[in-house]
């Protein structure tokens, strides 16, 4: 058995309590922290997304606005809410559910939005700031939560053997980016790396972010790695599960993460914690 199951919902609570502390320190300055969800049509995903944010950041303190567009709206008109929205001094933080519908194009509010509004590293902006390991920028909260999960429970980075299972700007590269900073010893594997099992055989610690289920079994694992599961995937019998074989992963880990209730359940602690930033940073 795991000697330790790294649950999303106990760092969430340590996030929380610092972060309540720094609303009431903004709310005393006449600031009230607010974040705008831009969503296009209601995809189930996204609304159980949003009422899951909702929650944690009102359980914060933090002030959740939504503007929802229509799914059909075209690329002018999207285009131009999303600058009212960018543009609005009373809104500190924005995040757009993506991807979006395919006859709209990202690309122009990637490069629109206001990089110290933008939540969730959409701006080309935040994204140089990751990769040159520039602090101020605002990294992609599935990474940094990660992050976050890691620092919870004492696992230290600096010298440490990590392979990354998964490649995309979404999780892979910028974790890749995160933890060079903290000194470890990167290998990122995708899905046509050769000798992947081995590779993973080789870290300490390793995360899977490739989303396919179950793809990292217990041949892969040495005994005793860390293994975070940021995957989240629907399996055979219907039920979530993440990128690992946790049932026979789990024994050989010294640390692992489940799906669901692990990496997945701090990313909105990382939007709130970013929101609290952007609302200091913007207020002086």
């Amino acid at each position: 058995m795991a000697k330790v199951i790294m649950k999303g919902a106990e760092v969430a609570a340590a996030m929380k309590e610092k972060l309540v502390r720094e609303v009431e320190d903004l709310k005393a300055r006449g600031i009230e922290p607010t974040m705008d969800i831009v969503r296009v049509g209601a995809k189930p995903e996204d609304l159980a997304y949003e009422r899951g944010a909702r929650k944690r950041l009102e359980g914060i303190g933090i002030r959740l606005v939504v503007t929802e567009l229509p799914e059909d709206i075209d690329q002018k008109h999207f285009e131009e809410e999303f600058s009212k929205v960018n543009d609005d001094p009373k809104i500190n933080g924005i995040m757009l559910f993506r991807p979006l519908p395919k006859h709209l194009d990202e690309e122009p509010v990637d490069r629109m939005i206001d990089p110290g509004k933008d939540m969730d590293c959409m701006s080309p902006v935040n994204i140089a700031k990751v990769f040159s390991g520039d602090e101020t920028g605002f990294a992609p909260c599935t990474p940094e939560g990660v992050m976050e999960m890691l620092n919870h429970y004492g696992i230290q980075l600096k010298g440490k053997r990590v392979t990354i299972v998964g490649r995309s700007m979404v999780v892979g590269k910028p974790l890749a980016m995160l933890m060079l900073k903290k000194h470890a010893t990167i290998t990122i594997c995708h899905t046509r790396t050769a000798d992947l099992a081995g590779t993973c055989r080789n870290a300490e610690i390793v995360v899977a972010a490739a989303g396919k289920a179950g793809m990292i079994t217990a041949d892969m694992v040495s005994e005793g790695a860390v293994v975070a599961d940021v995957g989240i995937n629907v399996g055979a019998d219907g039920k979530m599960c993440g990128d690992v074989d946790y049932e026979n992963v789990e024994p050989k880990a010294s640390y692992i993460s489940p799906v669901p209730g692990g990496c997945g359940s701090v990313t909105s602690s990382v939007l709130a914690k970013h929101v609290v930033i952007a609302a200091g940073r913007q207020n002086g």
